[in-house]
């Protein structure tokens, strides 16, 4: 799911769809406007579900996609290797989503996790 914006809108830390890929805004910079020209916005932004650097330049009346991203809470029901099985508390279904290395061992069964959820893609997002 996306929505279309205008560039001049998009503020840091939200999202921005780059390459089809949704990204979290780090810094947006605005140049002045040229002689035969209108301004321009040069966004650079981190993939959420890869981690990987983009920016873009775009002139600041041009729409550009925002990705929906959900927010959802859901408890641990086991730990298998690098795999957790998830139970969301809203609808109670349960999804297997796979452990990042930098949470290996502090993910518990009982437990209270978030995690994201955008363009069929789902992450663990936990703020430790």
């Amino acid at each position: 799911m996306k929505e279309q914006v205008e560039v001049r809108t998009l503020k840091e830390g939200k999202y921005v769809l780059i390459d089809e890929e949704p990204c979290v805004i780090k810094s947006i910079s605005h140049a002045k406007t040229g002689k035969h020209g209108s301004a321009k916005a040069r966004i650079d932004a981190i993939g959420i579900f890869d981690g990987s650097k983009r920016s873009i330049v775009a002139p600041v009346t041009d729409k550009i996609y925002v990705p929906l991203v959900e927010r959802k809470n859901g408890q641990v029901l086991a730990v298998a290797g690098d795999v957790v099985q998830v139970m969301d508390l809203a609808d109670y279904s349960t999804l297997e989503l796979k452990i990042p290395d930098e949470l290996k061992g502090k993910i518990e069964p009982g437990k209270d996790i978030s995690y994201l959820m955008s363009m069929g893609k789902i992450k663990i997002d936990m703020r430790v």
